[in-house]
């Protein structure tokens, strides 16, 4: 298949990337190289810099005509979103409707979309959560995924563009920034491997749960064939709390770094943990990589990478 990966320069999309690759797929990417690195897209891949946002998007969707859109691309950042919803807003809903906009024209069968699995339920009336628990979001982020998700309905019923809705629990892995806000476990893992004191933000006991990115490449992947369009979380159904995490990370690291606290940051939610049975009935896809093996294969590469 013709393939576009939007944000394919990032940590999650250039992964994608190299596994559509590997099957045989021709890839197009797309990033604005904001966040993303360009020395992460395969080589075998077509890059093009652009922002999702940008008229000139609809002479890329003429000239390749692609089957399928894999949407990436996104301000990912919830506390950035709580101090400029406008900008958040600008990225992932207006962002998201200029790509739907081509695709309707173009001959796209279907877009996959990386949606978010705790934001959008917020404080959660059970754990873990599934596709059906309200969706009360208390971020702009979380507001702006749970919005998109409303306009791929429209445009399936409308205009019968297929879509299927991945809500990512924390996701983590190589290639994931450690700079700025997003990536726990990235920010972790450098901090602790340069020496530098790290801070966790309030008592620590705030919970997610953490899926590692192969895991979630394996879920788009499986995307790529099945026919109905759908919304699916993507999680392991376990909470870890950052405190845990840290003495995890402490020990794969042989980190020196001191347990120290400061002050909660708003927006940010008390417990998060999806439960992913829907993708498993459905894909027949669940979690292979533990907690434990993901970091240390984290670790690895942040420590590979310092070289």
């Amino acid at each position: 298949m013709n393939i576009l990966v939007t944000g394919g320069a990032g940590f999650i999309g250039s992964h994608i990337t190299d596994a559509l690759i590997e099957n045989g797929h021709t890839v197009v990417v797309v990033d604005d190289l904001s966040m993303g690195r360009k020395e992460q897209i395969d080589p075998r891949a077509i890059f093009v810099q652009l922002d999702i946002r940008s008229e000139t998007i609809k002479d890329l969707f003429q000239k390749h005509r692609f089957d399928v859109v894999i949407h990436q691309a996104a301000q990912m950042d919830v506390r950035k979103s709580v101090d400029d919803p406008m900008f958040d807003a600008s990225v992932n809903v207006l962002g998201t409707i200029n790509l739907l906009e081509q695709c309707k024209g173009t001959g796209v069968k279907k877009i996959i979309f990386a949606s978010t699995g705790g934001a959008i339920y917020g404080e959660q009336d059970y754990f873990p959560a599934d596709e059906q628990h309200p969706a009360r979001p208390i971020s702009p982020y979380g507001i702006a995924k749970l919005t998109v998700e409303k306009y791929f309905f429209y445009y399936q019923q409308i205009f019968g563009l297929s879509y299927i809705s991945l809500r990512y629990a924390n996701v983590y892995g190589p290639r994931q920034n450690p700079h700025g806000e997003a990536g726990v476990v990235a920010i972790f893992t450098s901090k602790m491997l340069s020496g530098d004191q790290l801070v966790i933000n309030g008592n620590g006991k705030q919970t997610r749960d953490y899926v590692y990115v192969a895991d979630v490449v394996k879920a788009n992947m499986l995307a790529l064939t099945h026919g109905e369009s759908g919304i699916f979380n993507v999680g392991t159904g376990t909470e870890t709390n950052v405190n845990q995490l840290f003495f995890v990370l402490k020990e794969l690291t042989q980190s020196k770094c001191e347990e120290q606290h400061g002050q909660v940051k708003k927006g940010e939610q008390l417990r998060s943990v999806i439960d992913s049975s829907s993708l498993l009935k459905t894909f027949g896809w669940k979690p292979s990589v533990s907690l434990r093996d993901g970091l240390r294969k984290t670790v690895e590469y942040f420590r590979k990478s310092r070289i």
